[in-house]
């Protein structure tokens, strides 16, 4: 409930007084004439992911499921930014001793990163407005709470107004803050969707908790691409980039049925993933459906369409998928490589272990386009692939290195390939 004062009316115009002042514009031109360096943070593809590094003033929202570690690399990132640029690190979770310890195991300590152990927005929010730091890490936006407020921190209040005040504080100081923010059950951002509209940049890391790579990604940037990835993996002493995630992903491929090469996309870069099927026969009377990494609603369309366009009967048996190293598809080029991994497990017949696969398949059974075919074909050369089954449009241009087969249609491929 807010209060609104009632306005003077004067007829049926409503008459507003301000104390505002006339504002001067500024060409956009002069304005863009000046180039602001932007704060890098010096590891593996952030930069990349963030358009060159943090703008000066910006507001960026850091989100991911529990454990994933995004306290982990904001404090490699502070560590990083503290050899150049003063950094505050604002913890409403941990207690000073909690995020000494931690920073002491990542090898992640700096004397310019300060520390500050507080759920207060309005203190957070003063120290800000300083210009003491030219970095705050704030963790995280959902235990900060507003003392004007009376509800409890994380609720959509708070949130909300917390976000805006924090916002405004980092504005007019020129100050960029970095927050963490928590993600519900089903992985969106907790909280009002007006906290991604607030921020400059969300930025999103996904992947499997405990094995496997991490992805971040930007889910919005209004600074640079939200195209770019960066890959890592967790060890001892934090996260670290993985330079060819390709290769680590295929090391310990075996060769045998329902095991397919698929080159994917996470954003710009491209990658070769293991694509794993186990097709078995049903003991109850409804078969069951199950993948790991990739959308279950899109994998009963597939299946559909091997029953409908193929000779393959599905209907009595239990379909299993799985996406080596923890990487969630979201490629629609990843059909072809899903389609070929069921129909080699479902007919014990396999894909020569020297072929890569990518395409959409579409509810005909046609083999269709998808973007970033010549980085795919590329990728997969270096690790030294010798053909490439790819939709008919990959197939015009010519790859040096690599045989490139052209699929028309599922039936067709599936007879051709498997042997």
């Amino acid at each position: 409930m807010v209060e609104q004062m009632p306005q003077e009316t004067t007829g049926n115009a409503a008459v507003f007084r301000s104390t505002g002042t006339v504002l001067k514009p500024k060409s956009l031109n002069e304005a863009g004439s000046k180039s602001v360096p932007r704060i890098t943070a010096d590891i593996g593809d952030v930069d990349v992911v963030l358009g060159g590094g943090f703008m000066p003033g910006s507001v960026t929202l850091l989100a991911g499921q529990p454990g994933i570690g995004k306290s982990t690399i904001l404090a490699q990132v502070a560590a990083k930014i503290a050899a150049h640029h003063s950094v505050l690190y604002v913890s409403g979770e941990e207690s000073l001793e909690q995020v000494a310890a931690r920073v002491k195991r990542l090898g992640a300590v700096h004397d310019n990163v300060h520390f500050i152990s507080t759920n207060s927005a309005d203190d957070v929010a003063a120290t800000i407005r300083q210009s003491t730091y030219d970095v705050v890490v704030l963790d995280s936006i959902q235990t900060m709470a507003l003392a004007e407020l009376s509800a409890a921190p994380g609720s959509v209040s708070q949130i909300t107004n917390t976000t805006n005040v924090l916002t405004m504080a980092a504005k007019q100081s020129h100050t960029t803050l970095i927050m963490i923010g928590h993600v519900t059950k089903e992985g969106s951002i907790a909280g009002p969707k007006v906290l991604e509209h607030l921020v400059d940049v969300v930025l999103s890391i996904d992947g499997d908790r405990y094995a496997g790579f991490k992805v971040l990604r930007a889910l919005k940037n209004r600074y640079g691409s939200t195209t770019e990835a960066a890959v890592f993996e967790m060890d001892e002493k934090g996260l670290a980039p993985v330079t060819n995630p390709s290769a680590a992903l295929l090391a310990e491929r075996q060769s045998t049925d329902g095991s397919v090469v698929l080159a994917t996309m996470e954003g710009n870069r491209p990658l070769l993933v293991e694509i794993q099927a186990l097709v078995n026969t049903t003991s109850f009377g409804y078969p069951k459906r199950t993948a790991s990494g990739f959308d279950l609603n899109r994998l009963n369309v597939l299946i559909a369409v091997i029953e409908r366009r193929t000779n393959l009967k599905l209907s009595e048996k239990d379909v299993y998928i799985n996406v080596v190293g923890g990487i969630k598809l979201q490629d629609p080029g990843a059909d072809l490589a899903i389609c070929m991994a069921i129909a080699s497990a479902a007919a014990q017949r396999q894909l020569k272990d020297d072929a890569i696969v990518f395409g959409e398949v579409g509810l005909a059974g046609e083999v269709r386009s998808t973007p970033g075919a010549e980085r795919r074909l590329n990728e997969a050369v270096k690790l030294g692939f010798a053909a490439a089954i790819v939709p008919p449009s990959a197939a015009n241009g010519k790859t040096a290195g690599i045989n490139v087969i052209a699929a028309r249609s599922l039936r067709e491929t599936l007879i051709a390939h498997l042997q």
